[in-house]
């Protein structure tokens, strides 16, 4: 397992499928609003559609342990207060400000805002890690990549303005993000990435539950056939994407992982245009892709040529 988590072109592979998975909960979550006839301005029953979500979530996961790895479940006494911790920032802190804040703006303002957590953790990795510093190639993939998730928002009624539950919310969940990445980094070392996702969703959402669901208006949420089998992909994305995505960050570099965050954004516009009513590809989302695209070869070429060139060196000194 790990030579395949390690393998450069496996890893692109498995960040790129966590960053579909991600980037579909843009138009699922707003289409799930709509279906369930969640208001944008009821931040209670935004609360307990997320919580059920990872409620599910954490459930899928610790179930899946159980039917195969019952020794998984076990978690040791020490770790406890961390896992819990893990859990209150990773899904309730960060959801909380997600689900409220996006709905309050549209979807394609909510993936830019929340791409900020890219480049934070990037950030955040550079001055934790003493091997993980910022290089040219990740300024130019971040740049690029940036530029692309600029232009992808450009011209879909994105307006420069702040509100701070609603733009605020999106850069405070962006910053939870970066804070976990690194989080997620040091616990997976001693914590099995599945056992440490399952917990943390589950603990996470639990708080949601406790705290939304006393205050939930008896007809916030009306539940359809359509609304619950959006509401259960969203549960499965997460405890995949959730799970991949902290088994790739136990094997690599938090700022060479975080980098490919910023596909989330891209497959989100993507995935707007064909699934959401009104909203349609166009030039200025395609460009982008091509930018996001660029900054991620040009940072992997480079490091293919870095790499090939130490070989030889070694080779000739051999």
């Amino acid at each position: 397992m790990k030579s395949i988590f390690q393998n450069k072109w496996a890893v692109i592979g498995f960040a790129a499928i966590c960053a579909f998975l991600w980037g579909s909960a843009f138009p699922v979550l707003k289409i799930s609003n709509l279906e369930l006839r969640i208001a944008a301005d009821d931040s209670i029953a935004q609360i307990v559609f997320a919580g059920i979500r990872f409620l599910l979530a954490g459930l899928i996961l610790l179930i899946f342990l159980f039917l195969t790895n019952r020794k998984k479940l076990v978690i040791k006494r020490s770790q406890i207060m961390i896992i819990i911790l893990f859990g209150l920032i990773q899904t309730s802190l960060q959801y909380y400000f997600f689900y409220i804040g996006l709905a309050k703006v549209s979807g394609m303002q909510g993936a830019l805002l929340t791409s900020s957590g890219t480049f934070l953790a990037v950030i955040l990795a550079h001055y934790y890690y003493k091997n993980d510093h910022l290089d040219w190639k990740k300024g130019i993939g971040i740049l690029t990549g940036f530029a692309g998730i600029i232009l992808a928002n450009w011209g879909q009624t994105f307006q420069f303005q702040f509100h701070f539950t609603g733009e605020g919310f999106m850069i405070l969940a962006g910053l939870t993000t970066a804070i976990t990445t690194i989080m997620a980094k040091e616990l997976a070392t001693d914590i099995h990435p599945v056992t440490l996702t399952g917990w943390q969703l589950t603990i996470g959402a639990l708080l949601l539950l406790l705290i939304g669901v006393p205050q939930l208006n008896e007809d916030a949420i009306t539940f359809t056939p359509f609304g619950w089998g959006l509401l259960i992909y969203a549960a499965f994305l997460s405890a995949v994407a959730f799970a991949l995505w902290t088994t790739i960050l136990k094997y690599n570099k938090a700022g060479k992982v975080s980098i490919y965050n910023f596909l989330t954004p891209v497959f989100g516009a993507l995935l707007s245009a064909l699934l959401v009513p009104g909203e349609r590809l166009n030039l200025s989302i395609v460009v982008a892709i091509a930018l996001v695209a660029f900054g991620i070869i040009i940072m992997n070429y480079n490091k293919k040529v870095k790499n090939s060139s130490e070989l030889l060196s070694k080779t000739k000194a051999g």
